[in-house]
């Protein structure tokens, strides 16, 4: 039973007192205890009535024939009525009577709170709230809750949807090994998401269907080599379909020969180092070559035939020019 503090009456001296009572909050379902006291009493008997004004209980004699309503104390000061299994049309206003002479009454609301499993026309209200968003994969099997809180509830009421988005196939292949080498154990995992799940996966090398060797096994997303073999060189693809579409991954096998790899495979700190080696060299050439051409970018040298101009004829112009020749190295400019 749940119960709110509501407003009292009192009366001010015993002459003129009004009953004292209580405006209550119930669950459906529950029962209430509906109390009226007053302070003084000259044996003046106490009644309670229910929102129809139907009398319930004078002093202990019960009025109303309802099998849900009992007494519980029933003195010259206090009336007090239990109401069990109440319903809503329990609500309401409920009079209690001092039967002075006037008769002085006060009045107390029973209020009915419904529950989820009711559902009573004009008594109960539905509220509803959405949620509205664009969904993607990532939403697919998440869990979205509804929760719900009234005072009628001891826990707030709460539900679950898990969400299923149905989306395309994506596809990606991955290697057991990262560098294979012949005679090895190597293993390719088509990995499939999709909604519904992607089937069959189909594999396939270059293009076409896959040699028909023993040494390659298919089993359901998985493509085993059991003994790898130069001649497996090849792009090897794994197909998926839904009701969405088809995707495809591939992945390009190279299968190493162990002797010249060594023991250990290549040795990528060496390589690494040789060519770093090779880029310093390379870099020093071409800032020396281009400090070398910046200092000679001046000289020029120049051949003009002085003279030529004045000769009477052209054989006198060429006599001079090629004695100018001779002089050449004289002519030198340098711009620095």
């Amino acid at each position: 039973m749940l119960s709110v503090a509501g407003t009292k009456s009192k009366a001010k001296g015993s002459q003129s007192q009004f009953p004292i009572t209580q405006n209550m909050t119930v669950v459906e379902g529950t029962a209430v205890n509906m109390t009226c006291r007053v302070e003084f009493n000259d044996n003046t008997s106490l009644q309670w009535s229910n929102p129809a004004q139907q009398t319930l209980f004078f002093g202990d004699t019960k009025a109303l024939r309802d099998n849900r309503i009992e007494l519980v104390r029933a003195t010259s000061q206090e009336l007090t009525i239990r109401i069990s299994d109440v319903s809503l049309s329990d609500e309401g206003l409920y009079t209690c009577s001092l039967f002075t002479m006037p008769v002085k009454t006060t009045k107390a609301y029973l209020t009915v709170l419904g529950s989820k499993e009711v559902n009573a026309t004009g008594r109960s209200f539905t509220v509803k709230s959405s949620l509205q968003f664009q969904v993607d994969r990532r939403d697919d099997s998440v869990a979205y809750t509804c929760s719900v809180e009234h005072v009628s509830l001891t826990n707030p009421y709460m539900t679950t949807e898990v969400l299923e988005v149905h989306y395309a196939p994506h596809l990606e292949i991955r290697n057991s090994l990262i560098i294979p080498q012949e005679g090895q154990y190597f293993k390719l995992e088509c990995v499939n998401r999709g909604n519904p799940i992607p089937e069959p996966i189909l594999w396939s090398k270059d293009g076409g269907e896959l040699p028909d060797v023993e040494r390659m096994i298919v089993e359901g997303t998985e493509l085993t080599f059991t003994m790898l073999n130069k001649t497996d060189n090849g792009t090897y693809r794994c197909e998926a379909s839904n009701d969405l579409g088809t995707a495809r991954a591939e992945y390009i096998l190279f299968v190493y020969d162990p002797n010249a790899l060594g023991q250990h495979g290549p040795d990528h700190a060496l390589i690494g180092g040789v060519v770093a080696v090779v880029v310093f060299i390379t870099l020093c050439l071409i800032i020396v070559l281009g400090r070398y051409l910046a200092r000679h970018k001046g000289t020029y040298l120049t051949h003009e035939a002085k003279g030529a101009e004045d000769a009477p004829d052209a054989d006198t112009a060429i006599i001079n020019a090629e004695g100018n020749h001779v002089h050449a190295e004289e002519k030198k400019e340098y711009f620095i």
